[in-house]
């Protein structure tokens, strides 16, 4: 079986790392590191060593400009080869909160093809931003900060971390900019007809979240919670799975016992996908 060797990217303000290097430990892969963008950006080829890269939430660069973009034009600008080397070799990237928000302006989520130009303004009336010109992720519709948790259906049978038909699953939020944002309808269809709506934002029950406050908690298109690109391989989510890694992190843990931790699974079923490669 292939040894599974996973990097968390750092850089300034990312305050999600410790945790996730630990839940990627939990999900069983062999060596963890965390490496530093800028000590990356001094040498790409360091990349090769790994096959799982996960870009961690927190507030990276303070979010100046907006989330995620600085992050993301490092790594459009100074990693390109070298990610698109990493993906093209079957090779897993996990993007989480501030880290969705980073591949997806940085154009690694969705990876639609070309489509024809159009309007400005999404089909929910908001504008796109950066390199990404389909689709950004933006302020929530409420214009705060969201701390909570939330239910989430896996939606796409491509997503190797979390396949369409399985259980509803149970994570916390914790963003200001969490809102997915289409330009008009027909990226909100492609993203659709190409199963890349990963997981949607639901009730309890696993009912569509119908855009309603607080099941969805930042008015994100057709409740769209993460995305992965094509190949499955590629994956972001606004949810943190690494703040449901264990079973006591569960807000009612006294009371439900000690079930299994839902966001494990992301990390569980990365680490099993490359060992099966």
């Amino acid at each position: 079986m292939s040894k599974v060797n996973a990097l968390v990217l750092r850089a300034a303000g990312v305050n999600c790392n410790e945790e996730t290097a630990y839940a990627l430990t939990l999900g069983g892969a062999d060596c963890v590191e965390q490496l530093h963008v800028n000590r990356l950006i001094e040498k790409p080829d360091a990349l090769d060593r790994f096959n799982f890269l996960v870009v961690p939430g927190g507030f990276s660069y303070g979010d100046d400009i907006s989330a995620g973009r600085i992050l993301a034009k490092q790594l459009e600008l100074h990693l390109g080869d070298a990610l698109r080397r990493f993906v093209s070799a079957g090779k897993l990237v996990l993007g989480i909160c501030n880290g969705f928000q980073v591949l997806v302006k940085a154009g690694l989520l969705p990876g639609l093809p070309p489509m024809p130009a159009g309007p400005t303004a999404g089909g929910n009336g908001q504008a796109t931003a950066g390199a990404n010109a389909l689709l950004t992720i933006t302020a929530n519709d409420r214009g705060r900060f969201e701390d909570r948790w939330v239910h989430l259906t896996p939606a796409s049978r491509r997503n190797v971390f979390l396949p369409a038909g399985g259980p509803p699953i149970y994570l916390p939020i914790a963003h200001g900019e969490g809102k997915l944002a289409v330009r008009d309808a027909a990226v909100l269809t492609a993203l659709q007809e190409n199963d890349l709506v990963a997981v949607r934002y639901a009730s309890a029950d696993g009912s569509a979240a119908g855009g309603v406050f607080p099941l969805n908690p930042n008015g994100a298109v057709d409740d769209i919670a993460g995305l992965c690109d094509p190949t499955g391989q590629i994956f972001g989510l606004m949810p943190h799975p690494e703040r449901h890694s264990i079973p006591t992190q569960h807000p009612q843990w006294t009371r439900r016992g000690l079930k299994p931790a839902d966001g494990l699974a992301v990390f569980t079923n990365g680490v099993q996908f490359l060992r099966r490669s």
